[in-house]
């Protein structure tokens, strides 16, 4: 499928052939959720933790004599139904992500592309490359652009200029080809790839 190639000046440079294989396939939303879901659990933290009566500070001793005092029975301070015990099945740190198949991985980021082809809003810029760091000039790109909240992957080297320029613009965000993933291609409004983006995640799905 042809698609048409802007410059930062959203002036016409060209045409691109899109492979089917990767921006034409079926959109399957049940592999793109798995994928969210996996990609969000590796983020968490996991460091999450109470103390059990093991764990608590405290004397070891019996608090009162077994019987005679018309309470019930205690072994411990650190028991957990008292005041200042320890906790019964209470979160630990521990890994809360899971594993995920290639495969399955691949064919969710091939359906996160697939969408934003079929929606229109994918765009194929010519190189994300600017001659000096400045986000005032980058600002007056995005403006003729019209993009919105949106995210440029480009190829496996980002030039340094430019993410300079667009670190400190909200709403836009820049990755390396090797980056790109199904949660931010999802999260943002328009997905911008530029030429060297398109020939290297090619390469790596089909």
């Amino acid at each position: 499928m042809k698609c048409d190639v802007i410059s930062l000046e959203n002036k016409k440079v060209g045409s691109v052939d899109l492979d089917e294989a990767v921006f034409g396939t079926a959109v399957r939303a049940d592999l793109m959720s798995r994928y969210v879901n996996w990609q969000l659990a590796k983020r968490r933290g996991g460091n999450h933790k109470v103390k059990t009566r093991s764990e608590v500070q405290g004397t070891t001793a019996k608090p009162f004599k077994q019987k005679g005092t018309g309470h019930a029975r205690q072994g411990s301070k650190r028991a957990p139904q008292l005041r200042g015990g320890g906790v019964v099945f209470g979160p630990h740190v521990r890994d809360h992500g899971f594993g995920l198949q290639k495969k399955v991985r691949r064919l969710a980021l091939k359906s996160a592309l697939s969408s934003k082809q079929a929606e229109g809003k994918l765009v194929v810029l010519e190189n994300a490359k600017m001659k000096n760091p400045k986000t005032a000039d980058l600002i007056k790109n995005l403006g003729k652009l019209g993009w919105g909240k949106a995210l440029v992957i480009d190829g496996p080297e980002l030039d340094n200029n430019f993410q300079l320029a667009a670190r400190n613009i909200m709403g836009l965000d820049v990755l390396p080809s090797q980056g790109a993933n199904v949660y931010d291609i999802l999260r943002s409004d328009t997905l911008v790839l530029t030429k060297d983006a398109i020939e290297k995640l090619v390469e790596r799905l089909k």
